[in-house]
């Protein structure tokens, strides 16, 4: 499925959008009929800026959140996610090892601690994580913002809402899980598990009392229905954090020679959430330096008002200092911790 052909309306939305621009103002998220005239290849990206700058500033100021994040288990998952470098079921490459110890974590999040980010996750490989590795994570959550200052994230896969409520109890405030695409695409990425039971972990994360922090990955061949679809869901979910993923093609994946999105398609996406979810915190992610290069600038103008700074769970990132360069040049400022 090419998302770059099918699916798009046949109707211009240059008069409506300044229509679209004034209703996300107001906090009202388009329709799904409005957000395919959006994907028009005839509407501009600057018209699309002109209206998506003014909506992140409108909700969140010249504020740019950075989070920042720890593999801590890696590799050996015996799920069939095509696009996965931490796949057993794929020959990779990835470095492959069990959970880390709690001093190593807590040493991470304080070498972390002057990144200017919010937050700081732990990430496991695999489906889910047993009752003894919860407990170490438990121990390791209780002592995140004592020893660094950051807010403690996780993501862990799948877990009972009893788990999840423990984790809170212990100092874990957001927990992250994301959907990557629509239901109905979904089963051609992973076969092993289904979208229900994604969306059925992020609804037990909320009744846990935790934010929920849930997105999706780009560029996987799925159309602009699925990307609205998935948008549309993450708006009825109530879900606070939005991380925007662009697939980074890895050797040794069934994706590894599925094409990179192309810096306007990838912008043009993050356009189109800010106007699907004006309030909710959009924040780019994974495949940022390699999908956006050198106009990675264009990202906050298009709506984002967050940003995964330093290294992904696999591949190396950009520095805490480089990001933030970036972002005070443009007359910006990084959110920093909360208070």
């Amino acid at each position: 499925m090419n998302s770059q052909n099918e699916t798009k309306s046949d109707e211009s939305p240059a008069p409506a959008l300044a229509q679209m621009g004034e209703a996300a103002l107001k906090g009202h998220g388009v329709s799904r009929e409005q957000a395919l005239q959006l994907t028009h290849p005839d509407l501009p990206l600057q018209a699309l800026y002109t209206w998506t700058d003014r909506i992140r500033e409108r909700f969140f100021g010249k504020s740019i959140s950075f989070c920042v994040i720890a593999n801590a288990r890696s590799g050996a998952c015996s799920e069939d996610c095509r696009f996965c470098a931490q796949s057993a079921r794929h020959r990779t490459s990835v470095e492959v090892y069990g959970l880390q110890e709690k001093d190593l974590l807590l040493q991470q999040a304080k070498a972390l601690s002057s990144s200017g980010a919010e937050t700081f996750g732990l990430v496991t490989s695999g489906p889910g994580v047993n009752s003894q590795e919860l407990a170490i994570i438990g121990d390791t959550l209780s002592q995140v913002e004592a020893s660094s200052g950051l807010r403690p994230c996780a993501s862990l896969g799948k877990l009972t809402e009893a788990d999840l409520a423990r984790l809170k109890d212990k100092g874990l405030s957001r927990y992250h899980h994301n959907l990557e695409t629509s239901r109905e695409f979904f089963p051609n990425i992973c076969t092993t598990h289904s979208w229900e039971e994604r969306l059925a972990n992020l609804r037990r994360a909320k009744a846990a009392g935790l934010e929920v922090c849930s997105g999706g990955l780009f560029g996987l061949g799925e159309s602009w229905h699925d990307r609205i679809d998935l948008a549309i869901t993450l708006r009825n979910e109530e879900v606070m954090s939005v991380p925007l993923n662009f697939l980074n093609p890895v050797s040794g994946t069934p994706m590894a020679d599925q094409p990179r999105l192309s810096p306007d398609e990838a912008l043009r996406i993050i356009c189109l959430y800010r106007f699907l979810l004006p309030k909710t915190t959009i924040r780019v992610c994974g495949g940022r330096p390699v999908v956006l290069g050198e106009r990675q600038t264009e990202m906050f103008r298009a709506g984002a008002n967050a940003i995964m700074t330093g290294d992904y769970l696999t591949t190396t990132g950009i520095s805490p200092a480089t990001d933030r360069r970036m972002v005070e040049t443009l007359g910006l400022t990084v959110a920093g911790p909360r208070g």
